[in-house]
């Protein structure tokens, strides 16, 4: 497998020589996982979007087509449907040690699944049409959600004894810098290096947002003028923000500050293999990252998958 990678100084970026494509199977790591696969296959005519990996080498992907959820082993490559979906799509998905936060698109939704037995626990109403419940992130309270078509984050409490109910639903509306415009708004979501407040990106304006939880008040994050145009599925690991670029087939990214109110890009990931990749996970030294594969007319044979790059 082969990647290409723009790093990026203050000033001007390194030389197009210097940004050449280098093989991930040979990288060696301290878990081992440049012995794992780079390509994941998933079922032909799947749609995936959503991508959660653990607990362990494990990857969770959903699907758009019929709301299924399919397991991968990393190690491996192999893998199965662990829960049957409802007919309805999977679209972001966030794990953890027991649960599976599935966001539902058009449904206007989101499921929590039994990560052992696949069993649906619960499904909550957030909105009706038009809505598109696009992503989740995990705080230790709860579990966020994003509409891209509706100026409000939907949370769900996360409860360890037990299932929180329709009526613990969170309706946070979103203000301050946050303008809700036409076509396709927030989509991916994640928390800042300290933890205290939400990421949000808006695709229709490339504007990345900090969010306070508590008040739904959203400032406009300083990236020094970088604009996240395409912007899709977010991963925070430490201080840096990976920003997946979907129709741009490119990962971005910056280096923020512990409250995630600025960052600065470092470099820009790309890959031959990218066909419109949406969300990112992260396992030992790897993006997983699924193609969704946008602009290619989906049927029931048309094939999907996931590919691993090196961070």
């Amino acid at each position: 497998m082969f990647r290409r990678r723009t790093l990026l100084t203050a000033a001007v970026a390194l030389p197009t020589a210097l940004a050449t494509s280098s093989a991930l199977a040979g990288t060696a790591s301290a878990d081992g996982s440049h012995a794992f696969p780079t390509e994941l296959a998933l079922p032909d005519g799947f749609l995936p979007e959503g991508i959660a990996i653990g607990p362990g080498p494990f990857a969770y992907f959903g699907s758009r087509a019929d709301g299924r959820i399919f397991r991968v082993n990393l190690v491996t490559g192999t893998g199965r449907v662990v829960s049957a979906g409802p007919g309805t799509p999977s679209v972001g998905l966030k794990t953890d040690e027991r649960r599976i936060y599935v966001s539902g698109g058009p449904a206007g939704n989101a499921r929590l699944i039994d990560l052992r037995t696949g069993t649906i626990l619960a499904t909550y109403t957030f909105a009706t049409a038009p809505t598109f419940i696009n992503d989740v992130v995990l705080t230790p309270r709860a579990a966020w959600f994003t509409d891209s078509n509706n100026p409000f984050l939907f949370g769900v409490p996360r409860n360890r004894h037990g299932v929180p109910g329709q009526a613990d639903v969170i309706r946070l509306p979103l203000s301050g810098d946050y303008v809700h415009g036409a076509g396709f708004n927030v989509n991916g979501i994640a928390r800042t290096p300290d933890g205290r407040a939400l990421l949000i990106v808006q695709s229709s304006t490339g504007l990345l947002f900090r969010v306070d939880p508590a008040t739904g008040v959203a400032r406009t994050v300083d990236l020094g003028g970088e604009l996240l145009t395409n912007g899709d599925g977010l991963l925070v690991e430490g201080r840096t923000l990976y920003v997946v670029q979907n129709q741009l087939n490119r990962v971005s990214v910056f280096r923020l500050d512990r409250a995630g109110g600025s960052g600065r890009l470092q470099e820009r990931l790309t890959d031959p293999r990218f066909d419109i990749p949406t969300t990112v996970a992260s396992f030992g030294n790897r993006l997983y990252l699924p193609n969704a594969r946008f602009t290619t007319p989906p049927t029931p044979t048309t094939p999907y998958n996931a590919v691993a790059i090196r961070k």
